[in-house]
């Protein structure tokens, strides 16, 4: 346990990796139908886990101990949540194509913050990613409400068009956040 000790992790940081470690326990509870209300299990450790994105960020600040690993920790941490939750979705409730879209998003922006690493540059979130990771987490957040329904909901025979809506309209965000990331950190990319 000396890791949970070390300087990097501070409180904002460790309820950073608290989201991560609560991925297992939301995909375990997506994917098992034989447990009873297993999306309300589902939905309640991705709530408590997007709670997570708000605090560690609001004590960061607060606490003045915001950090370069921190703002590289916290949005690979959102993207697990997220990505993992989707994934999950697959086939039946998220058409393919809508997380293919916020993958290639992910990856490029991960690639442009790696490059500006090894530049001693730290891309922090901005706005509109800030905006995409909100209109995914609400999103997921109403899928698995709907889910949580059961099959008494009327809602039921349109949960595909439904969840691919909310996703649709989420991979719009992501697509225009990737080409402000790229945009805005052009600089980045020349010097490499």
């Amino acid at each position: 346990m000396r890791w949970w000790a070390c300087s990097l992790l501070n409180l904002p940081n460790k309820i950073t990796v608290t989201r991560v470690a609560l991925v297992p326990f939301m995909v375990f509870f997506f994917m098992q139908e034989e447990i009873p209300y297993n999306h309300v299990w589902a939905l309640m450790v991705f709530f408590i886990a997007s709670l997570t994105d708000v605090l560690d960020g609001k004590i960061a600040r607060t606490m003045n101990t915001v950090t370069d690993f921190g703002k590289f920790l916290d949005p690979i941490a959102d993207k697990i949540l997220v990505i993992s939750a989707m994934i999950c979705m697959i086939p039946d409730i998220c058409h393919p194509l809508i997380v293919i879209i916020i993958l290639f998003r992910e990856f490029i922006v991960s690639s442009l913050r790696l490059v500006a690493a090894s530049q001693n540059i730290v891309i922090a979130a901005s706005r509109l990613g800030k905006l995409k990771t909100f209109s995914q987490m609400i999103s997921i957040s109403a899928i698995l409400f709907l889910l949580s329904l059961g099959d008494f909901a009327i809602y039921q025979r349109n949960l595909a068009y439904i969840s691919n809506t909310l996703l649709g309209i989420t991979a719009a965000i992501a697509v225009v956040s990737c080409v402000d990331y790229v945009y805005q950190n052009r600089g980045v990319l020349k010097c490499a």
